[in-house]
């Protein structure tokens, strides 16, 4: 029994059927909520584009120095959306997504615009 405790492995999710397409969505391995989260990284003396990778998670260029200037320093640069033009320099970073619970124990409600105004009561006296 000791054996097999000994070289169980911990298994991590890799929230595999969360694509890329999809903004946010429940993992159906582990039933977390996942956000995906685009990030680009920047020159920054030059600000041009850089090809990021994520070693050890964190988020850095793909080489040392920027191949336009020379220089070393660079910014990370969140993307709320990806474009077909930045998919070739940004990375994917699935997080997990705090659940709003307040959200659960409220009651909302509307109501529908209508293109005419209400007509005022007659009072009768």
């Amino acid at each position: 029994m000791f054996l097999t405790n000994l070289f169980k492995f911990k298994r991590v999710c890799t929230h595999e059927h969360i694509t890329p397409d999809m903004e946010s969505g429940y993992c159906p391995d582990c039933g977390k909520l996942i956000k995906n989260e685009w990030y680009i990284t920047r020159c920054a003396c030059c600000g041009i584009k850089l090809k990021t990778v994520s070693i050890k998670g964190e988020l850095q260029p793909q080489y040392h120095y920027c191949t336009n200037c020379g220089s070393q320093e660079f910014l990370v640069e969140k993307l709320e959306k990806i474009n077909f033009i930045d998919i070739n320099f940004a990375v994917l970073e699935k997080c997990e997504a705090e659940e709003h619970i307040h959200l659960r124990n409220t009651t909302q409600c509307w109501e529908e615009k209508t293109d005419s105004q209400p007509k005022l009561l007659v009072q009768y006296l």
